[in-house]
């Protein structure tokens, strides 16, 4: 597919099947996302990629935690802001509302919400998670750049036919991922990706957010 359509069609996948990707693919992604441009080509990036033993390991040290602790979250950083405000706060409601609508989740189900939301530490079924770190002395530039990496990443995923989800829930239980894979504390982690392909049948993944038209965030001045 040619580029503005694996933009196009890029999307978060919260359903995944179990079929395998080999690690060549995912080798080969990586190198087309560390073409991503970077501060000084500084390329502040690492990366964990977890299969197998690995991700059964992630995701049962994670899972089992927050199963035991509900509610509790001790976040490697703030990854929303502190005090929400419109558009942000009706965007981020809509999307909450239209997603679990699609699951038949009501409104106030805190059960069955809990335990949608704890899928992001199974990576919604994909049997590649990926957890992106960054050296805790980067500055906000190397995150900008971060970002580039990642979106990179996605849509190289979208030319081999695959998708992707990237997870910033995975922040909010850092000390069990660290744990897991052996993070050192000098390394900040970033975010966590679920790869894979897509489960059509999936009623999560007929999920299409609404995008704001150019002429609602750009300005043309001649």
């Amino acid at each position: 597919m040619d580029v503005f359509e694996a933009i196009e069609t890029r999307r978060s996948v919260r359903a995944f099947r179990p079929d395998p990707v080999p690690r060549e693919t995912v080798e080969r992604l990586l190198a087309a996302a560390a073409w991503a441009p970077s501060g000084s080509n500084i390329q502040p990036w690492k990366v964990r990629v977890v299969t197998g033993e690995a991700w059964r390991k992630l995701c049962e040290t994670v899972s089992a935690w927050r199963d035991a602790h509900p509610g509790e979250e001790d976040p490697d950083y703030a990854y929303y802001p502190k005090t929400w405000r419109e558009p942000y706060l009706g965007r981020r409601r809509k999307l909450g509302w239209a997603l679990y609508g699609l699951l038949g989740i009501g409104r106030g189900d805190k059960e069955k919400a809990f335990r949608q939301h704890g899928r992001n530490f199974i990576f919604f079924g994909a049997p590649v998670g990926m957890i992106f770190t960054i050296d805790q002395d980067m500055e906000l530039g190397s995150w900008l750049d971060y970002g580039m990496f990642v979106q990179t990443l996605m849509l190289a995923a979208r030319g081999e036919g695959l998708h992707s989800c990237a997870q910033g829930a995975w922040v909010y239980h850092h000390p069990r991922v660290r744990q897991a894979l052996g993070i050192p504390d000098s390394e900040k982690i970033v975010c966590g990706m679920a790869l894979g392909y897509a489960d059509a049948g999936a009623p999560e993944n007929g999920l299409l957010p609404e995008r704001e038209p150019v002429s609602g965030f750009a300005r043309f001045l001649d």
